[in-house]
């Protein structure tokens, strides 16, 4: 069965991609990940200077899904730009690069460098829960969104999809002004804010006080931002992400509204064959009722 989707002027080899923050940061790492059935990757969101991030612990598993606080750690566009360029020689399907940055034109530097290094698309981090003057603070604003799109997307030629955040109290503003100043696409969600505390000891568990909540318990908040997005905008590409674990899930968030699934936290529990498990539990849902191509589940849900 031919899977192949359409989006935002790339062709992925199926509709699941890997979600930033999980193994995007290596040329080897994403080869893996599209070996295991991937139909295209995005990359560890990467900064202007290099970042170690916070102190352990950075991750704490609930019983509903996961919370992290890693700190955007990275090597910085400088060394990481490289490691895109050797990921470009050795992969054949599509290389999303996420970038964040404390301005707009931050934001246009990281994206042209990841351009230089040849990557297909960038992803506008808007929307990281946990680190004090990156994503959020500027992601939150439709005013401050539409400048920085529209500055970006004067500066490079390969699509430019934003990434947008849960915790506000609607999508719609923000995703209507990026797509009103050229953004290509969308991502429906981050990780939401959120926190657990130790009761033996006290304190917060994770370092950082905050961190983003992920898994199951985000999936719901994530079909729904995916609905409401996709009502307001309609055929404007939508990257659904949020607790995808089984092929129910991605089945979800693509009637919703989602054209491609990010895969992210479920590689935590069922490992990189994830890949495979939800492409064959796809091709069986597209079998038992008529479906022809992904497409065509792609807002079923509002007909």
């Amino acid at each position: 069965m031919n899977m192949r989707i359409k989006f935002a002027g790339m062709t992925f080899q199926n509709p699941f991609v890997l979600a930033s923050g999980i193994l995007g940061v290596s040329a080897s790492l994403l080869k893996r990940v599209e070996t295991a059935g991937a139909g295209a990757v995005t990359t560890k969101t990467v900064t202007r200077k290099p970042r170690s991030g916070y102190r352990n612990p950075v991750v704490v598993e609930l019983e509903y899904g996961l919370l992290n606080a890693i700190g955007l750690s990275n090597p910085g566009v400088e060394e990481f730009s490289k490691e895109v360029a050797e990921a470009k020689k050795i992969l054949s399907i599509p290389l999303i690069a996420s970038v964040t940055g404390s301005s707009g034109g931050e934001m246009v530097e990281l994206a042209t460098a990841m351009e230089a290094a040849g990557a297909d698309a960038v992803e506008l981090n808007l929307s990281c829960p946990h680190v004090k003057g990156h994503g959020l603070e500027l992601g939150h604003d439709p005013g401050v969104v539409r400048e920085v799109v529209s500055a970006v997307k004067s500066m490079v030629k390969i699509p430019v999809l934003v990434k947008l955040s849960p915790s506000l109290p609607s999508l719609v503003p923000i995703a209507e002004k990026a797509v009103e100043a050229g953004a290509d696409g969308v991502v429906a969600v981050n990780t939401i804010r959120a926190m657990a505390i130790d009761v033996d000891f006290r304190r917060p568990v994770l370092t950082s006080v905050y961190g983003g909540l992920s898994g199951p318990a985000l999936h719901p908040i994530a079909v729904r931002c995916v609905y409401e997005v996709y009502e307001a905008l309609g055929d404007v590409p939508i990257i659904g992400v949020g607790g995808v674990i089984t092929w129910r899930d991605a089945v979800e968030l693509m009637l919703a509204g989602a054209r491609a699934v990010g895969v992210g936290t479920g590689i935590m529990y069922r490992g990189l064959e994830i890949f495979r498990e939800l492409r064959k539990g796809l091709e069986a849902y597209m079998e038992k009722y008529g479906f022809t191509t992904p497409e065509e589940l792609v807002g079923a849900a509002h007909k």
